[in-house]
Protein backbone atom coordinates (compact mmCIF):
# COMPACT_ATOMS: atom_id res chain seq x y z
CA UNK A 1 0.00 0.00 0.00
CA UNK A 2 1.16 3.89 -0.50
CA UNK A 3 1.45 5.65 3.13
CA UNK A 4 3.51 8.62 4.23
CA UNK A 5 5.58 8.23 7.03
CA UNK A 6 9.26 9.41 8.47
CA UNK A 7 12.22 6.81 9.88
CA UNK A 8 13.70 10.13 11.96
CA UNK A 9 12.29 13.36 13.46
CA UNK A 10 12.29 16.00 11.46
CA UNK A 11 10.82 18.96 9.49
CA UNK A 12 8.02 18.14 6.82
CA UNK A 13 11.04 17.15 5.02
CA UNK A 14 11.26 14.13 6.43
CA UNK A 15 7.85 12.38 5.46
CA UNK A 16 8.30 10.15 2.70
CA UNK A 17 5.75 9.02 0.35
CA UNK A 18 6.34 5.43 -0.49
CA UNK A 19 5.25 1.72 -0.11
CA UNK A 20 4.70 0.04 3.36
CA UNK A 21 3.20 -3.51 3.82
CA UNK A 22 -0.37 -3.85 3.61
CA UNK A 23 -1.40 -4.56 7.49
CA UNK A 24 -4.17 -7.98 8.37
CA UNK A 25 -6.24 -7.63 10.63
CA UNK A 26 -6.23 -9.71 13.84
CA UNK A 27 -9.02 -11.56 15.95
CA UNK A 28 -11.42 -8.81 16.52
CA UNK A 29 -9.91 -6.15 14.30
CA UNK A 30 -11.55 -4.87 10.65
CA UNK A 31 -9.50 -3.52 8.25
CA UNK A 32 -10.39 -0.03 6.50
CA UNK A 33 -9.41 1.09 3.12
CA UNK A 34 -9.28 4.97 3.63
CA UNK A 35 -10.20 7.38 1.25
CA UNK A 36 -9.38 10.36 3.81
CA UNK A 37 -7.35 11.64 6.55
CA UNK A 38 -7.18 14.74 8.31
CA UNK A 39 -4.32 16.46 9.82
CA UNK A 40 -3.91 17.64 13.55
CA UNK A 41 -1.51 19.53 15.33
CA UNK A 42 -0.62 16.20 17.14
CA UNK A 43 0.99 14.95 13.54
CA UNK A 44 3.36 17.81 13.62
CA UNK A 45 4.90 17.12 17.46
CA UNK A 46 4.99 13.69 16.86
CA UNK A 47 6.82 14.14 13.84
CA UNK A 48 9.73 16.96 15.58
CA UNK A 49 9.31 14.69 18.52
CA UNK A 50 9.80 15.31 22.39
CA UNK A 51 11.90 13.87 25.07
CA UNK A 52 10.54 10.44 25.90
CA UNK A 53 8.89 9.74 22.91
CA UNK A 54 9.12 5.92 21.69
CA UNK A 55 7.98 5.10 18.15
CA UNK A 56 8.23 1.63 16.41
CA UNK A 57 10.13 3.03 12.83
CA UNK A 58 9.54 3.85 10.34
CA UNK A 59 5.80 5.58 11.86
CA UNK A 60 3.46 6.48 10.16
CA UNK A 61 1.06 9.80 11.37
CA UNK A 62 -2.33 10.68 11.28
CA UNK A 63 -5.09 9.95 14.10
CA UNK A 64 -8.11 10.56 11.32
CA UNK A 65 -9.54 8.48 8.81
CA UNK A 66 -12.64 7.48 7.43
CA UNK A 67 -13.28 4.95 4.41
CA UNK A 68 -14.64 1.61 4.14
CA UNK A 69 -14.36 -1.88 5.44
CA UNK A 70 -11.83 -4.16 3.35
CA UNK A 71 -11.67 -7.23 5.38
CA UNK A 72 -12.60 -8.36 9.07
CA UNK A 73 -10.49 -10.35 11.54
CA UNK A 74 -11.88 -13.46 13.22
CA UNK A 75 -14.27 -12.96 16.21
CA UNK A 76 -15.92 -9.73 14.65
CA UNK A 77 -19.46 -9.46 14.18
CA UNK A 78 -22.42 -6.83 12.97
CA UNK A 79 -19.57 -5.25 10.52
CA UNK A 80 -19.86 -6.18 6.61
CA UNK A 81 -17.19 -5.76 4.03
CA UNK A 82 -18.22 -2.22 1.81
CA UNK A 83 -19.86 -0.34 5.08
CA UNK A 84 -18.71 3.11 5.11
CA UNK A 85 -16.80 4.23 8.62
CA UNK A 86 -14.80 6.88 10.21
CA UNK A 87 -12.26 6.04 12.84
CA UNK A 88 -12.05 7.00 16.77
CA UNK A 89 -8.12 7.22 17.32
CA UNK A 90 -8.85 6.79 20.77
CA UNK A 91 -7.21 3.44 21.74
CA UNK A 92 -8.45 1.73 24.98
CA UNK A 93 -7.33 -2.05 25.98
CA UNK A 94 -11.08 -2.90 26.70
CA UNK A 95 -10.45 -5.01 29.52
CA UNK A 96 -8.98 -2.57 32.07
CA UNK A 97 -11.13 -1.70 34.51
CA UNK A 98 -11.86 2.12 33.20
CA UNK A 99 -12.72 0.59 30.10
CA UNK A 100 -14.87 -1.33 31.84
CA UNK A 101 -16.66 1.46 33.10
CA UNK A 102 -16.95 2.93 29.47
CA UNK A 103 -13.96 5.60 30.82
CA UNK A 104 -11.34 4.22 27.78
CA UNK A 105 -9.70 7.42 27.63
CA UNK A 106 -8.37 6.97 30.85
CA UNK A 107 -7.48 3.15 29.90
CA UNK A 108 -4.23 2.01 32.05
CA UNK A 109 -2.76 0.79 28.31
CA UNK A 110 -4.13 3.98 26.61
CA UNK A 111 -2.84 4.68 22.95
CA UNK A 112 -3.50 7.15 20.22
CA UNK A 113 -3.48 6.52 16.35
CA UNK A 114 -0.62 8.10 14.92
CA UNK A 115 0.86 8.74 18.23
CA UNK A 116 1.63 5.50 20.02
CA UNK A 117 1.01 3.30 16.93
CA UNK A 118 0.82 4.35 13.36
CA UNK A 119 -1.31 6.03 12.26
CA UNK A 120 -3.99 7.16 9.32
CA UNK A 121 -1.43 8.31 6.55
CA UNK A 122 -1.75 5.56 4.45
CA UNK A 123 -4.28 3.67 2.36
CA UNK A 124 -5.11 0.91 4.96
CA UNK A 125 -5.27 0.19 8.38
CA UNK A 126 -6.27 -2.02 10.66
CA UNK A 127 -8.36 -1.24 14.16
CA UNK A 128 -10.53 -3.05 17.03
CA UNK A 129 -14.03 -3.20 15.66
CA UNK A 130 -15.21 -0.87 18.81
CA UNK A 131 -13.43 1.58 17.38
CA UNK A 132 -15.64 2.34 14.23
CA UNK A 133 -18.75 4.05 13.58
CA UNK A 134 -21.04 3.87 10.86
CA UNK A 135 -21.54 6.55 8.48
CA UNK A 136 -24.58 7.28 5.93
CA UNK A 137 -22.84 6.19 2.20
CA UNK A 138 -23.69 9.57 1.23
CA UNK A 139 -21.79 10.91 4.14
CA UNK A 140 -18.48 12.84 2.76
CA UNK A 141 -15.41 10.91 4.18
CA UNK A 142 -13.23 14.36 4.13
CA UNK A 143 -15.75 15.34 6.94
CA UNK A 144 -16.00 12.28 8.91
CA UNK A 145 -12.54 12.06 9.13
CA UNK A 146 -12.05 16.09 9.86
CA UNK A 147 -14.67 15.60 12.75
CA UNK A 148 -13.19 12.41 14.60
CA UNK A 149 -10.57 13.61 16.87
CA UNK A 150 -11.63 17.23 16.93
CA UNK A 151 -15.25 16.85 18.06
CA UNK A 152 -15.49 14.03 20.64
CA UNK A 153 -12.30 15.77 22.33
CA UNK A 154 -14.33 19.12 22.58
CA UNK A 155 -17.74 17.05 23.61
CA UNK A 156 -15.87 15.24 26.07
CA UNK A 157 -14.59 18.48 27.56
CA UNK A 158 -17.81 20.64 27.10
CA UNK A 159 -20.40 17.95 27.76
CA UNK A 160 -18.71 15.36 29.56
CA UNK A 161 -16.36 17.01 32.03
CA UNK A 162 -17.46 20.49 31.88
CA UNK A 163 -21.71 20.33 31.66
CA UNK A 164 -22.08 23.51 29.88
CA UNK A 165 -25.99 24.33 29.83
CA UNK A 166 -27.66 26.31 27.76
CA UNK A 167 -28.02 30.22 28.38
CA UNK A 168 -24.41 29.69 30.06
CA UNK A 169 -21.82 32.14 28.22
CA UNK A 170 -18.75 30.15 27.36
CA UNK A 171 -15.67 31.91 25.75
CA UNK A 172 -13.32 30.39 23.50
CA UNK A 173 -9.47 31.72 23.25
CA UNK A 174 -8.72 31.02 19.46
CA UNK A 175 -11.18 31.51 16.54
CA UNK A 176 -9.92 28.29 13.65
CA UNK A 177 -8.38 25.63 15.24
CA UNK A 178 -9.96 21.72 14.76
CA UNK A 179 -10.55 21.83 19.02
CA UNK A 180 -12.13 25.28 18.71
CA UNK A 181 -14.08 25.64 16.03
CA UNK A 182 -15.71 22.40 16.95
CA UNK A 183 -16.67 24.29 20.45
CA UNK A 184 -17.90 27.04 18.75
CA UNK A 185 -20.47 24.55 17.22
CA UNK A 186 -21.07 22.28 20.18
CA UNK A 187 -21.78 25.52 22.33
CA UNK A 188 -24.25 26.69 19.86
CA UNK A 189 -26.02 23.61 19.57
CA UNK A 190 -26.47 22.99 23.45
CA UNK A 191 -27.81 26.83 23.02
CA UNK A 192 -24.79 28.42 25.21
CA UNK A 193 -23.74 32.07 24.50
CA UNK A 194 -20.63 32.59 22.45
CA UNK A 195 -17.81 34.78 23.00
CA UNK A 196 -14.62 33.81 20.73
CA UNK A 197 -11.12 35.77 21.01
CA UNK A 198 -9.19 35.20 17.98
CA UNK A 199 -6.65 37.13 15.54
CA UNK A 200 -7.15 38.32 12.53
CA UNK A 201 -10.62 39.39 9.87
CA UNK A 202 -10.44 35.31 8.17
CA UNK A 203 -10.28 33.69 11.47
CA UNK A 204 -12.51 35.70 13.08
CA UNK A 205 -15.24 35.38 10.04
CA UNK A 206 -15.00 31.56 10.12
CA UNK A 207 -16.14 32.01 13.76
CA UNK A 208 -18.93 33.87 12.84
CA UNK A 209 -19.99 31.49 10.07
CA UNK A 210 -19.87 28.99 13.08
CA UNK A 211 -22.56 30.48 15.67
CA UNK A 212 -19.78 32.67 17.62
CA UNK A 213 -22.15 35.60 19.10
CA UNK A 214 -19.78 38.28 20.19
CA UNK A 215 -15.96 38.44 17.91
CA UNK A 216 -12.86 39.88 19.88
CA UNK A 217 -9.53 40.62 18.15
CA UNK A 218 -6.99 39.99 20.63
CA UNK A 219 -4.14 42.29 17.86
CA UNK A 220 -6.63 45.32 18.49
CA UNK A 221 -7.40 44.43 22.31
CA UNK A 222 -4.38 42.57 23.78
CA UNK A 223 -6.77 43.08 26.94
CA UNK A 224 -9.03 40.56 25.71
CA UNK A 225 -10.30 39.55 29.45
CA UNK A 226 -11.51 43.51 29.83
CA UNK A 227 -13.45 43.36 26.98
CA UNK A 228 -15.36 39.88 27.85
CA UNK A 229 -16.35 41.67 30.97
CA UNK A 230 -17.63 44.63 29.04
CA UNK A 231 -19.63 42.13 26.85
CA UNK A 232 -21.20 40.44 30.15
CA UNK A 233 -21.98 43.12 31.83
CA UNK A 234 -18.89 42.91 33.93
CA UNK A 235 -20.04 39.27 35.06
CA UNK A 236 -17.36 37.30 33.37
CA UNK A 237 -17.96 33.95 31.78
CA UNK A 238 -19.86 30.30 33.22
CA UNK A 239 -17.00 28.69 30.58
CA UNK A 240 -13.89 29.21 29.61
CA UNK A 241 -12.13 27.04 26.73
CA UNK A 242 -8.32 27.44 26.74
CA UNK A 243 -6.15 24.99 25.15
CA UNK A 244 -3.46 27.20 24.67
CA UNK A 245 -2.37 27.52 28.69
CA UNK A 246 0.16 30.83 28.36
CA UNK A 247 -3.62 32.65 28.40
CA UNK A 248 -4.56 31.42 31.38
CA UNK A 249 -4.39 34.74 33.05
CA UNK A 250 -6.51 36.53 30.86
CA UNK A 251 -9.21 33.68 31.19
CA UNK A 252 -8.84 33.24 34.58
CA UNK A 253 -9.66 37.18 34.48
CA UNK A 254 -12.58 36.84 32.31
CA UNK A 255 -14.23 33.89 33.86
CA UNK A 256 -16.86 34.69 36.58
CA UNK A 257 -17.12 33.50 39.84
CA UNK A 258 -17.33 29.93 40.79
CA UNK A 259 -16.22 29.99 36.54
CA UNK A 260 -15.00 26.51 34.72
CA UNK A 261 -11.69 26.93 32.74
CA UNK A 262 -11.40 23.63 30.41
CA UNK A 263 -8.55 22.33 28.48
CA UNK A 264 -7.19 19.55 26.24
CA UNK A 265 -3.84 20.83 25.65
CA UNK A 266 -1.58 23.59 25.44
CA UNK A 267 -0.26 24.82 22.20
CA UNK A 268 1.22 27.82 23.70
CA UNK A 269 4.10 25.63 25.81
CA UNK A 270 3.83 23.08 28.75
CA UNK A 271 5.02 25.17 31.36
CA UNK A 272 3.65 28.72 32.45
CA UNK A 273 2.67 30.56 35.31
CA UNK A 274 -0.20 30.67 37.29
CA UNK A 275 -1.94 33.67 39.81
CA UNK A 276 -3.58 31.31 42.65
CA UNK A 277 -5.35 34.25 43.97
CA UNK A 278 -8.11 34.13 40.97
CA UNK A 279 -8.21 30.43 41.49
CA UNK A 280 -9.42 30.59 45.24
CA UNK A 281 -11.00 33.88 45.25
CA UNK A 282 -13.23 33.12 42.13
CA UNK A 283 -13.86 29.87 43.03
CA UNK A 284 -12.94 28.44 40.08
CA UNK A 285 -12.00 25.14 38.69
CA UNK A 286 -9.57 23.87 36.06
CA UNK A 287 -10.78 20.85 34.42
CA UNK A 288 -8.64 18.67 32.35
CA UNK A 289 -9.45 15.91 29.96
CA UNK A 290 -8.19 13.94 26.87
CA UNK A 291 -9.70 12.79 24.05
CA UNK A 292 -13.49 11.42 25.00
CA UNK A 293 -14.73 8.02 25.30
CA UNK A 294 -16.17 5.21 22.89
CA UNK A 295 -19.53 7.14 23.76
CA UNK A 296 -18.46 10.46 22.94
CA UNK A 297 -17.85 9.31 20.07
CA UNK A 298 -20.77 8.08 18.72
CA UNK A 299 -22.94 10.87 20.80
CA UNK A 300 -21.23 13.49 18.48
CA UNK A 301 -20.75 11.31 15.40
CA UNK A 302 -24.46 10.61 14.66
CA UNK A 303 -25.00 14.64 15.41
CA UNK A 304 -22.18 15.31 12.99
CA UNK A 305 -23.63 12.76 10.62
CA UNK A 306 -27.04 13.73 10.49
CA UNK A 307 -26.37 17.16 9.96
CA UNK A 308 -26.64 18.70 13.24
CA UNK A 309 -23.36 20.18 13.68
CA UNK A 310 -21.09 21.64 11.22
CA UNK A 311 -17.73 21.01 10.92
CA UNK A 312 -14.62 23.71 9.55
CA UNK A 313 -12.94 22.69 6.33
CA UNK A 314 -9.88 23.92 5.38
CA UNK A 315 -7.90 22.66 1.40
CA UNK A 316 -7.68 19.03 0.36
CA UNK A 317 -4.61 18.06 -0.47
CA UNK A 318 -3.50 14.25 -2.10
CA UNK A 319 -1.89 12.06 0.29
CA UNK A 320 1.68 12.45 -1.70
CA UNK A 321 1.69 15.79 -0.42
CA UNK A 322 1.24 15.75 2.92
CA UNK A 323 4.51 17.57 3.46
CA UNK A 324 2.57 20.73 1.91
CA UNK A 325 -0.41 19.95 3.92
CA UNK A 326 1.73 19.57 7.19
CA UNK A 327 3.58 23.13 5.99
CA UNK A 328 0.06 25.10 6.09
CA UNK A 329 -0.89 23.35 9.20
CA UNK A 330 2.38 24.67 10.56
CA UNK A 331 1.85 28.07 9.44
CA UNK A 332 -1.39 28.75 11.04
CA UNK A 333 -3.06 29.74 7.78
CA UNK A 334 -5.33 27.15 7.84
CA UNK A 335 -9.63 28.00 8.49
CA UNK A 336 -10.71 24.87 9.55
CA UNK A 337 -9.37 20.66 8.74
CA UNK A 338 -7.01 20.16 6.45
CA UNK A 339 -7.79 16.71 5.50
CA UNK A 340 -5.38 14.82 2.94
CA UNK A 341 -7.28 12.55 -0.10
CA UNK A 342 -6.21 8.83 -0.18
CA UNK A 343 -7.03 7.70 -3.86
CA UNK A 344 -4.29 6.21 -5.20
Amino acid sequence: MKSVLFRQHGSSEALEYTDFPTPEPLAGEVLVRLRAAALNRLDIWVRNGWPGIKLEYPHIPGADGAGEIAALGADVSGWQIGEHVVINANLGCGHCEFCLAGKDNLCREWKLLGENVRGTYCEYICVPARQLFKIPNDFDFHTAAAAGLVYQTAWHSLITRGGLKPRETVLIVGAAGGVNTASIVIAKYIGARVIVVGSGKEKLELAETLGADILIDRSEQPDWAKAVYQATNKLGVEVVVDNVGITYPQSFRAACKGGRILTVGNTGGPKFEIDNRFIFSKHLSIIGSTMGTLQDFKDVMMLVTTGQLMVARDKIFHLKDASAAQMRLESGAQLGKITLEIQV
